[in-house]
């Protein structure tokens, strides 16, 4: 085992998705615990073969927790379990997030009601922030830790789903520019990452995209989970590497922001 880190807990949310439950398997790789989060009923049995696979590693701990990170409470809840049954989180991987209504790029905004816009901010970037409300002061005591945030190309673009989305998907990078700037002296890293098209997430299998449009990325297919892993596991190892969004798109979009 390289670049150990044991002892370390991660917070993963998304978990029993492409990107969250490859980054989980990586980071167990390497020692690291992880709290499996997943959304409800429909991905439970994904998330407990998750757990089943990550204790196989050696001291790695891990179990699963339930939570509808579209209300606060909820994600107050998962805090308070993760910690009653694993500590506190050292590393908080925000990877979950949903595109609620499509209206892609030619929609009318009056599609768009209010009520979806703020539900949409909620769970794409107040749950981010409210999480990292609740496990950055930990990190900050120990002074070691890691959060990153995972965004969307769309932040970059405006996207093809629509202005709730893709508004929700840019707030993540100023609260990681503040976070940076506040917390990298307590040894704490914040990043964000902007992956596209990555085959084997959720938005990807449903879009049943046609191949011309992997052979339009410049490096001729569609993105990996266990690239976007890799992202993941350098900025956990990383003590030097903050307040940067990174592009993981196969060279679509040009360095980082």
């Amino acid at each position: 085992m390289s670049s150990s880190l044991k002892g370390k807990l991660a917070l993963i949310t998304g978990c029993s998705g492409g990107i969250g439950s490859t980054t989980a398997k990586l980071l167990a790789q390497h020692g690291c615990s992880i709290a499996v989060h997943h959304s409800g009923e429909h991905s439970k049995a994904k998330a407990d073969a998750l757990v089943a696979e990550l204790v196989k590693n050696d001291g790695v701990k891990a179990a699963a927790f339930q939570a509808d990170l579209r209300q606060f409470d909820a994600a107050k809840k998962l805090y308070d379990e993760v910690i009653a049954k694993l500590g506190n989180p050292d590393i908080l991987f925000a990877n979950h997030g949903a595109t609620f209504t499509a209206i892609g790029p030619a929609g009318d905004i009056r599609d768009i009601l209010p009520a979806e816009f703020e539900a949409t901010w909620r769970l794409n970037a107040g749950a981010h922030y409210y999480l990292a409300h609740l496990c950055v002061p930990y990190m900050a005591e120990q002074k070691w830790g890691r959060v990153i945030f995972t965004s969307s190309l769309g932040a970059v673009t405006g996207g093809v789903v629509g202005p709730h989305y893709a508004s929700s998907k840019s707030a993540i990078f100023g609260l990681i520019r503040w976070l940076s700037l506040r917390y990298s002296k307590d040894g704490i890293c914040s990043n964000a990452l902007v992956p596209w098209l990555i085959e084997d997430t959720n938005i990807v299998q449903k879009a049943n995209l046609p191949p011309e449009v992997g052979a339009a990325i410049p490096v001729g297919r569609l993105g990996r989970s266990d690239e976007v892993a890799s992202v993941v596991l350098m900025l956990v190892q990383n003590s030097y590497m903050t307040n940067k969004i990174i592009t993981v798109d196969g060279g679509l979009t040009g360095g980082t922001l």
